[in-house]
């Protein structure tokens, strides 16, 4: 009897040594053909029985580091690396680019060099490494001046919980929401202020995600439209937001010379040839290696929100808050740490402005409505046409040039707001100071003055045009 349990026992061991040696087989097949996802949950498992295995570190680093889970992907392929293991090597180079790390990538570029120095295919792969490597470097130094107030991390599938827009800028909800014979996952799709136009991405199933349009026809959505190849180039295209003024437009794109996954473009519509000026891609922060989507602005609030997978578990995006500029401005540092880290937006509190609190904007920028005085009466502003019109949002304006006018006069308003009040904090400072540091704040007080009285002239102006392009293409 118990030699025939014992023969059993052994019997189900060999049965599982054989099934784990066809399974880790398996895995190496799947993974030979790209299928690193399939792969996965096997070199994990056997893994967890062999993790000294420098052969299992490689293909379950590569294979982690291929769908998105950086954090395996570091601590395997470091190991495999310091092995000797070529390809971990160069995997681990660039990763440690996607993550800044520049002299950390070139020390693994160089010990895949040695290690492959016979094999031209091999050094031509190395070579596009380090050329993505230093196109990143030369990006960090085109890096946004943009103050990001707050960041969220949520699960993936539940993203847009963190956006909190205005009625006056649209609203965003996934496809399927809408249109319930559409299929698109979670994507999201953008409904205009008016709720008579929405933008959606669509599977093209030659090429990926494109996106669309459609409008409202008496009831009923209608009239659906492609958006033009300048916008949905080679890749997917989706996550579309169009500014209040109709003609401005964010959207998320693989492809147009991405520089990895998702990055955000900004378009324009141009009224005089009916057609989409071609995207420019964003700068960093609102970019990197990773996947950066689902750029929108409120500008009844004053602030912007963003969202990315970089250094996230698979599972989590963080949405960041941020101050829309009303012009691009770069960060001007010969700090390389410090620009790395404003690139990466290591620090929040390195995007602050000195001496500004963000406590009461931060709090708007997470309510569902901003309270306005009479909100259902007195709308967002007031701003006067004629003797007969007075406009209290920038969705009744007809025209859409004075929209976008009186759409740059708000924003430059809220700069003005913004300087004044720095500007003032400065002379309350300067007034209770020494004579040493009245000297260094009399320069920045000049030219916050300096600033202010430019944005004062700028709004003056902006605001007759406006009406003046109102009244000339509207009621005449």
């Amino acid at each position: 009897m118990k030699l025939r349990f014992l023969f059993y026992i052994l019997t189900l061991i060999s049965t599982w040594i054989t099934i784990q040696g066809q399974t880790i087989a398996d895995a190496k097949q799947l993974f030979s053909e790209g299928k690193f996802a399939e792969a996965l949950p096997v070199l994990k498992s056997e893994y967890a029985l062999n993790p000294e295995s420098a052969e299992l570190n490689e293909l379950l680093g590569i294979s982690a580091y291929k769908t998105g889970n950086i954090a395996l992907a570091e601590k395997c392929l470091a190991f495999a690396s310091q092995k000797r293991q070529a390809e971990a090597s160069l995997y681990l180079g660039e990763l440690y680019a996607r993550m800044y790390r520049f002299s950390d990538a070139e020390k693994e570029f160089a010990k895949y060099e040695r290690a492959k120095r016979r094999d031209k295919n091999a050094l031509s792969v190395l070579e596009e490494k380090r050329r993505y490597a230093d196109q990143l470097k030369k990006l960090i130094r085109r890096t946004e001046n943009i103050q990001i107030i707050d960041s969220l991390v949520v699960p993936k599938p539940d993203f847009l919980q963190a956006y909190h827009l205005s009625a006056s800028a649209g609203s965003l909800m996934p496809v399927n929401d809408f249109f319930k014979n559409l299929s698109a996952g979670s994507l999201p799709l953008f409904l205009n202020e008016r709720k008579d136009k929405v933008y959606f991405p669509q599977r093209d199933s030659l090429k990926g995600w494109d996106i669309y349009s459609m409008e409202k026809l008496l009831d009923n959505f209608g009239n659906q439209k492609l958006l033009p190849d300048n916008i949905n180039d080679k890749g997917d295209q989706a996550y579309p937001f169009v500014m209040a003024d109709g003609l401005t437009t964010y959207f998320a794109s693989s492809g147009h010379n991405s520089m990895g996954g998702y990055d955000l473009y900004i378009t324009r519509y141009n009224l005089a040839s009916d057609s989409y000026l071609n995207p420019n891609q964003l700068n960093m922060p609102f970019n990197s290696p990773f996947n950066d989507y689902m750029l929108a602005v409120d500008e009844e609030k004053g602030v912007g929100w963003f969202a990315t997978d970089r250094f996230q578990p698979v599972d989590s995006v963080c949405v960041y808050t941020f101050i829309p500029n009303p012009r691009v401005t770069l960060v001007d540092s010969a700090d390389e740490n410090y620009m790395t880290g404003r690139a990466r937006i290591a620090s929040l509190r390195d995007t602050w402005q000195p001496g500004v609190d963000y406590t009461a904007l931060i709090a708007t920028a997470k309510q569902n409505t901003v309270p306005t005085i009479a909100d259902a009466k007195q709308g967002d502003f007031a701003f006067v046409i004629d003797d007969a019109r007075t406009y209290h949002r920038l969705g009744d304006f007809r025209n859409p040039s004075a929209r976008e006018l009186y759409a740059k006069v708000i924003n430059l308003q809220k700069e003005l707001n913004r300087n004044q009040e720095e500007l003032a904090a400065r002379r309350e400072q300067y007034r209770q100071s020494g004579a040493d540091a009245r000297s260094n704040l009399s320069a920045s007080i000049l030219s916050l003055e300096r600033a202010v009285e430019a944005l004062y002239r700028e709004i003056q102006q902006l605001t007759v045009q406006s009406r003046n392009q109102e009244i000339r293409n509207t009621f005449n």
